[in-house]
């Protein structure tokens, strides 16, 4: 009898278990009806490259089962609204990183025309929104790493035009405006203490044209001298709490503080390192970070940063992007409001957009930077300088040698 009555007993608690844990997925997923789930980092274009050379008419994104995205997953994911990376490595610089740059560019955009049905273009807040409406996934470009833009104001803008809303000013090389995360770790030089005057040129003409500036993969004196000079709010498309995991490419918590004061947005990155600094993680892990940024500087700051499919290793819990509804229980499990996983889900990353884009509006009138990079921070044997007048200086500077040359030999 007393055998009987723990089985029972076991089952009750199994049952109330499920039952709880229905109910949080069933709230998850009715916030996630009502609000879109932006997410500002993903690197599927990237594996476009790197598998396929971007032949898209190769790949059915319905069936294509070696990434951690493809289209039963996002819509299992209700992801909402998706940032591409348009990345390419930093063995580019100073070669190609344009041109490469354009066509991983030229495949989002793509990737939109192949599967209408499910990808929408959005180059704006508002049609962020206009996708959520249609239940397409919005789909935005990010620049990933400021050496995309070959030391070029007019790159900068010509990709804006191109549907590019946010650039992340370095990956894991300096580039000759800025100085990347690994000036902190030792292993990189620093070159600029942060930014040069060209990068601060860079981020006050992001400002004017409304191009999101992205804090990921830069050391922490850019992290603060751009939050200093930007009148716009920042992002950090992919980063993570650096007092749970104490690595480089995480946010300090007086950096989180900062970003409050100027009412941006840290979007948390799932991979493994970055999470517990470690080769292992699970989901509960993740929400540890979206629990202690909401504690030091509040949820207004918080979204989702997952960093699919650019990263080797992902979370327990978390193995791709059809997993975003257990990670909106994990936070309803810990007591987080509606209103709280609302503003994580989309509603601060709409509104740091829309205040970039009031900035943009507010500079209208200001003209457009053309003050190039001086040559000598930019000059290598595979750039011309057309347009510098280092040629006619260096023959006026070679002038005098030249004429006193001609006098000696008229008179020997």
């Amino acid at each position: 009898m007393m055998e009987w009555a723990k089985t029972v007993c076991l089952l009750l608690w199994a049952f109330t278990i499920n039952s709880i844990a229905d109910e949080f997925q069933d709230r998850a997923l009715s916030l996630m009806a009502d609000t879109p789930l932006i997410d500002g980092h993903n690197d599927l274009p990237w594996q476009m490259r790197s598998l396929f050379n971007n032949q898209l008419n190769t790949v059915d994104l319905y069936k294509l089962n070696t990434t951690h995205t493809n289209i039963p997953k996002i819509k299992e994911g209700h992801l909402s609204a998706q940032f591409w990376a348009a990345y390419v490595p930093c063995e580019t610089q100073y070669k190609d990183a344009v041109r490469q740059t354009l066509e991983q560019i030229d495949v989002i955009h793509r990737m939109c025309h192949q599967y209408p049905e499910v990808f929408k273009f959005a180059a704006s807040s508002d049609e962020i929104m206009q996708a959520f409406n249609e239940n397409k996934t919005a789909s935005l470009i990010g620049v990933e790493g400021g050496h995309s833009i070959d030391s070029s104001l007019g790159t900068l803008r010509t990709m804006y035009q191109l549907g590019a809303r946010y650039l992340t000013l370095t990956h894991s090389c300096n580039t000759p405006w800025a100085d990347n995360w690994l000036v902190d770790t030792g292993s990189d030089p620093v070159q600029h203490d942060g930014l040069s005057d060209f990068g601060k040129q860079v981020i006050r003409e992001m400002n004017r044209i409304g191009m999101m500036i992205d804090l990921a993969h830069v050391p922490v004196t850019v992290m603060k001298q751009v939050l200093e000079i930007s009148e716009a709010p920042v992002i950090f498309s992919h980063s993570s709490a650096y007092s749970i995991c104490n690595h480089k490419r995480n946010v300090p918590d007086d950096v989180l503080m900062e970003v409050k004061r100027k009412e941006g947005i840290v979007m948390v990155n799932f991979y493994n390192d970055y999470v517990t600094c470690q080769k292992v993680a699970n989901i509960s892990d993740v929400a540890d970070h979206f629990d202690h940024i909401k504690k030091v500087a509040d949820a207004s700051i918080i979204g989702f940063g997952g960093d699919y499919d650019g990263v080797t290793r992902v979370p327990e819990g978390l193995e791709d992007v059809s997993k975003y509804p257990d990670l909106v229980a994990e936070l309803l499990r810990r007591k987080w409001t509606d209103d709280e996983i609302r503003d994580a889900l989309g509603r601060n990353l709409i509104r740091v957009f829309r205040e970039v884009e009031a900035v943009r509006d507010r500079m209208s009138g200001t003209k457009p930077d053309d003050t190039p990079i001086p040559l000598k921070e930019v000059q290598n044997p595979c750039r011309t300088d057309y347009g510098y007048k280092s040629s006619s200086t260096c023959t006026r500077s070679f002038y005098p040698l030249v004429l006193v040359l001609t006098l000696l030999n008229k008179l020997f």
